[in-house]
């Protein structure tokens, strides 16, 4: 049986450089990344880091850098720090930003996920790519997820 895949979609009104910079970002991530950023040099084989952005120290999710094509897709690998070692429990997040009607589209596919990864992004993407969007649109995140968030996906 297949493991399962989440899919968000997310129009937004800005230049898909903009929005491909906001995923990988520090600066930007931590304001509607609940005080967490992605931290690597981007390129196809790098590891990245999704931290926490006072401590980077505390890191809640690791993987590398499967694809990269900047501003259009980036493919990662995705696990917790303690289970990166299991196959069984790394997934994999694809962004996808494009060109649509004048605005950027930004697809998020989160596949090969076990049921506990599934549950702990199912309660994080959503409120993550809509302060996204909002930080984008507006120049300021929504002020939950400026928070430090004590664990998520």
């Amino acid at each position: 049986m297949p493991k399962p895949e989440y899919i968000y979609v997310v129009y937004i009104q800005a230049p898909c450089e903009k929005v491909w910079d906001a995923l990988i970002d520090p600066e930007m991530n931590k304001e509607y990344w609940g005080r967490q950023c992605n931290l690597s040099d981007w390129k196809v084989g790098s590891r990245w880091l999704h931290a926490n952005y006072d401590d980077r120290s505390e890191v809640m999710v690791q993987g590398h850098v499967l694809e990269s094509d900047r501003p259009h897709r980036l493919v990662l690998s995705w696990a917790r720090p303690e289970q990166a070692d299991n196959p069984d429990k790394v997934s994999r997040v694809t962004f996808t930003v494009e060109e649509q009607f004048g605005a950027c589209k930004l697809t998020v596919i989160h596949g090969d996920l076990d049921a506990e990864m599934l549950k702990a992004i199912s309660g994080g993407w959503p409120p993550i790519l809509s302060s996204l969007k909002t930080l984008i649109e507006t120049g300021e995140a929504m002020p939950m997820t400026r928070r430090n968030w004590k664990r998520s996906a």
